[in-house]
């Protein structure tokens, strides 16, 4: 009899399907990447890009099961100055006429302390691919939103050198060093809202 009922809950585990993925859209309204670099060598510009879309696939347990999609606008880039967001966007950085999207694809999770964990995946910016790792905090437990639907958040932080990309405009100083640092910190703040079936 013990057999036989150790046997049936073995049978029944192995039956049980695995943890389901579920897709997480990114809220756009609530997420943001921001960006930060030094400006002739003395002070710190930072800008946003307004616009940001993609996925998220998580079963909410394992969070090698993580998989991101993730698609940022970049004709949104704003420092509120037009005459530098101008500059941006041309030919000399960002090309927005020719490359109007930053794109990354997640390829493997790389496991951290509790709540914290590596994300490795392809960058792509001004049609050049890298591979790059973002630091992520998260994701949070989920909660209610105001119209019931369910939420989780995250922040993902990296360092990048822009010429890896082939953002490479600078001008020298007369005094010595260059208008434009190569390394850009960029945090991505994440929105994620479960998407319905």
């Amino acid at each position: 009899m013990i057999r036989a009922s150790v046997l049936a809950l073995a049978a029944a585990l192995l039956a049980s399907p695995a943890a389901a993925q579920t897709t997480w859209q990114i809220d756009g309204t609530h997420s943001q990447a921001t960006f930060a670099v030094t400006h002739m060598m003395v002070a710190t510009v930072r800008g946003e890009f307004g616009k940001m879309s993609g996925t998220v696939q998580y079963d909410g347990k394992d969070l090698s099961s993580i998989v991101v999609d993730a698609t940022i606008d970049a004709t949104t880039i704003s420092t509120r100055e037009p005459k530098r967001d101008a500059h941006l966007k041309s030919a000399d950085f960002f090309d927005v006429e020719k490359y109007p999207a930053i794109t990354f694809k997640s390829k493997r999770v790389v496991p951290g302390t509790a709540g914290n964990f590596k994300l490795v995946g392809d960058l792509t910016m001004r049609g050049v691919t890298r591979e790059v790792t973002l630091d992520v905090a998260g994701p949070t437990p989920p909660v209610k939103g105001r119209g019931g639907e369910t939420r989780v958040g995250a922040t993902a932080t990296t360092t990048l050198n822009r010429k890896d990309f082939g953002v490479s405009w600078s001008a020298a100083l007369d005094g010595g060093g260059v208008v434009v640092g190569d390394e850009v910190k960029v945090t991505i703040d994440l929105a994620l809202v479960q998407k319905s079936t």
